[in-house]
């Protein structure tokens, strides 16, 4: 395997970055690409020094889909779709209990634009180009983009995108919700990176791993129910040294020095 095809770095202090790395294909979706994504998603998520995972494209695109010869040789016979998949999907990504950030830097299509929805925040270059692509390709909607999409953007918003596969800039994708920020493209990776930093200095790490459970979860649950659970959570929380630390830090006007993530919360 060419472990090249997707790159990771530690540019800062927990901070985790995985570059997907064929520029020369913008950086399209193969098995063996995915292989090594995933690999390397579970090591950022198993890694305890590791508190924000960033994900990327290395030049021009973030991902602009199945690479197309691959996909082709699926249409003939002569490929199979486990090897384009790996037999794992992107919405593994919202089971990692630390957040995900894309950094959408260039093309995000097909299943990079469901990779790209499957982080918990998205920042795009305002060029970005953005499209579904799937009906254009006598497809359907792959990989959960049909669960993921519409919770993201809406119902009318996320119909539009998939019945006509058209192309978005990254500003309408802003505006609309599909990203939490459109900035110039050489900003991406820095904003990105910036916002991890943050959170990987200043928040909780079981904090964030215990509201991002809560957050997929509440989705498919009543008020009611959504909040007894939290009310659980929250009295769990009272008793962890996190809340001594969050107090203590805040007084004295310092930085928090939280533990990594609590394996029992």
């Amino acid at each position: 395997m060419n472990e090249d095809v997707v790159l990771y770095e530690q540019p800062a202090s927990g901070v985790a970055l995985l570059t997907l790395n064929r520029p020369e294909r913008l950086n399209a979706w193969t098995g063996e690409l995915a292989v090594r994504y995933f690999a390397l998603l579970d090591q950022a998520a198993n890694d305890p020094d590791v508190r924000v995972i960033v994900i990327t494209g290395a030049g021009r695109g973030f991902c602009s889909g199945a690479d197309m010869g691959a996909l082709q040789g699926v249409s003939e016979g002569t490929n199979t779709p486990s090897n384009m998949s790996a037999r794992r999907g992107p919405h593994e990504t919202t089971q990692i209990p630390k957040p995900v950030i894309a950094a959408v830097n260039g093309a995000c299509a097909g299943v990079g634009m469901v990779i790209a929805l499957m982080c918990d925040v998205r920042f795009a270059a305002t060029n970005a180009k953005f499209t579904t692509a799937f009906s254009r390709r006598g497809l359907v909607a792959e990989y959960g983009i049909s669960w993921i999409l519409p919770r993201v953007v809406g119902t009318a918003h996320a119909f539009d995108l998939l019945y006509s596969g058209r192309v978005i800039l990254g500003d309408e994708a802003a505006r609309i919700g599909l990203v939490n920020e459109a900035v110039p493209q050489e900003a991406v990776l820095d904003r990105s990176l910036a916002y991890a930093i943050e959170l990987a200095t200043v928040a909780s790490p079981t904090s964030m791993a215990v509201m991002k459970r809560q957050m997929y979860a509440d989705w498919n649950r009543s008020l009611p129910d959504a909040t007894n659970t939290a009310i659980e959570l929250m009295n769990a929380s009272l008793r962890r040294p996190d809340l001594k630390e969050g107090i203590a830090s805040f007084l004295e006007k310092r930085p928090p020095h939280f533990a990594p993530i609590d394996p029992k919360a």
